[in-house]
């Protein structure tokens, strides 16, 4: 009898600040033992979709070089993700990888890699978002860890540097014929292997400095940054105040998981806080809830005091 962990599950999700702008993903994988695997990485330039497409497809390649038979579930929050694989994919193979108005469909060179790794052993199913899901919970905080230029800590059976020539960044997908993706027969082997000896490991970087969270995971300190990137964060910032004050001056009504967004926080930190409550400039005010969502408004703080003299 095999000794080998059983997948049972994988969340996945993507994030992306400024769509397009710099993103990252995350993927949880759950075993049958109660083991867990975890998995992410950045992308300078990106959209949302690709980064919830690139998610996925290291969520089946993974899932592919574990050699398991067993059937597993993939869970994401993204219905474009969902529907494309399970709705529309196949009629837009059949139309050349054209919509029903003739145009071309968006991501399909990530998409052909998807149809190339799925398989009738992996279900997809739709979960809600910002819902209290902790697998969703979890992949939402590393992909958003990632696309703000983060580390988070992640919890490894294996190497992720096993997997880098096999899950490649979004990148070096695109520039690869797609019946290359999963032909790398050495470090699959390996993968495999250390899930069949139940082997835990956790991942070093030479450049970071011990987390204060879990034992031997690191994180990059603000300092060792490149420049760059720093500037790069600085300006995504502005780009975020500049929409809080857009709102703030139109009057538009957001919900919390768009407030979470934009305040790059877990949509529980936004309802945990209240029913008004100051951020950066702004004073947050619950307005009403509608259906499921909860709706808020934005303004400026000096102008609410201003008002009240």
């Amino acid at each position: 009898m095999s000794n080998q962990r059983i997948i049972k599950s994988i969340y996945t999700d993507g994030a992306c600040k400024g769509n397009p702008g710099p993103g990252g993903w995350g993927v949880v994988v759950y075993f049958r033992d109660g083991s867990i695997h975890e998995m992410g990485e950045a992308s300078e330039h990106t959209t949302n979709n690709q980064m919830e497409i690139q998610a996925a497809i290291a969520a089946l390649q993974l899932f592919a070089q574990s050699g398991q038979v067993e059937p597993i579930t993939l869970y994401s929050d993204s219905e474009y993700l969902i529907n494309s694989v399970t709705k529309w994919i196949h009629g837009w193979k059949k139309k050349g990888w054209k919509k029903s108005d003739g145009t071309s469909v968006q991501n399909q060179d990530l998409l052909k890699i998807i149809d190339k790794l799925n398989t009738n052993l992996v279900k997809w199913q739709h979960v809600r978002g910002h819902a209290g899901n902790t697998g969703n919970e979890r992949c939402d905080i590393i992909a958003r860890s990632f696309a703000s230029g983060k580390i988070p800590p992640l919890q490894q059976l294996f190497p992720q540097q096993l997997l880098t020539n096999c899950q490649e960044t979004l990148t070096q997908i695109t520039q690869r014929d797609v019946t290359k993706v999963s032909d790398y027969p050495t470090k699959s082997a390996k993968i495999a292997e250390n899930m069949l000896e139940g082997r835990t490991c956790l991942v070093e970087e030479r450049t970071m400095e011990p987390s204060t969270g879990i034992t031997g995971i690191s994180v990059v300190t603000q300092e060792e940054k490149p420049p760059e990137m720093r500037i790069l964060q600085i300006r995504n910032l502005m780009e975020t105040l500049k929409i809080a004050d857009e709102i703030a001056q139109k009057g538009y009504l957001i919900t919390s998981s768009e407030l979470a967004d934009l305040m790059d926080v877990h949509a529980s930190a936004v309802t945990s806080r209240g029913d008004q409550w100051r951020w950066r400039n702004w004073i947050v005010s619950r307005v009403r809830r509608e259906g499921n969502q909860i709706l808020w408004e934005l303004e400026r703080g000096n102008q609410v005091e201003k008002d009240d003299n």
